[in-house]
């Protein structure tokens, strides 16, 4: 029960925090991804799970199931890439636009920040939350969705602050990131192991920026 609230408390706190963060801030990419977002995300993590003495396998940190965390991840993260690569064939009327909005950095730096994003994004909701939401509600499914609850709203501040989408561009980016999150929880609820859902990650965000 603890760790249950704690949790959601943490879950509210990233909901409110990164929401004001990303309301009354706008540093560039690489400096919020690889410094900000792991003091906010990944500190408050480590400092819970000191408080419940637990250890980082508590979380996915492990080298137990690691081929199947691989094989699970390339295997839905195909879905993931033919999906987003529909979607950008019919907003662009036709034509795959596949330089839309990937941004300025060149590939490899832009692949190695995705990992940066991926490690504090998962480790915070599939390894933190889910793991401590599943454990309290003793059903996957319930979990899976509350999390994926929880990890749709913490994309709405970037995409009304940031990226500035129109309603529909909005419920339809939510409505994919809540997806994505239910598959990721699937295959870490599969495996136990945090490689999985990050690897999911990188696959689901490269394709899925195609679709802004």
């Amino acid at each position: 029960m603890k760790s249950f609230k704690s949790a959601i408390g943490f879950s509210v706190y990233l909901l409110i925090v990164w929401g004001f963060y990303r309301f009354l801030f706008q540093l560039p990419e690489v400096v919020e991804e690889t410094f900000v977002k792991p003091v906010v995300w990944l500190l408050p993590v480590f400092y819970l799970l000191a408080k419940e003495r637990e250890g980082l396998d508590s979380i996915g940190i492990t080298f137990k199931n690691l081929f199947p965390a691989i094989y699970y991840a390339l295997g839905l993260g195909m879905f993931f890439v033919i999906e987003a690569l529909i979607i950008n064939y019919v907003k662009y009327s036709g034509e795959f636009n596949l330089g839309a909005n990937i941004g300025s950095l060149p590939l490899l730096p832009a692949l190695g920040l995705s990992f940066v994003t991926a490690i504090s994004e998962e480790l915070a909701f599939r390894g933190y939350v889910f793991t401590r939401v599943w454990k309290f509600l003793k059903n996957e499914v319930s979990a899976n969705l509350l999390t994926s609850v929880f990890w749709a709203m913490i994309h709405v501040p970037i995409t009304v602050f940031v990226w500035k989408l129109d309603l529909q561009a909005a419920v339809i980016y939510l409505f994919l990131t809540a997806i994505f999150g239910i598959g990721s929880s699937f295959v870490y609820a599969r495996t136990k192991n945090i490689v999985s859902p990050i690897l999911l990650h990188v696959l689901w965000q490269w394709p899925i920026i195609l679709f802004r």
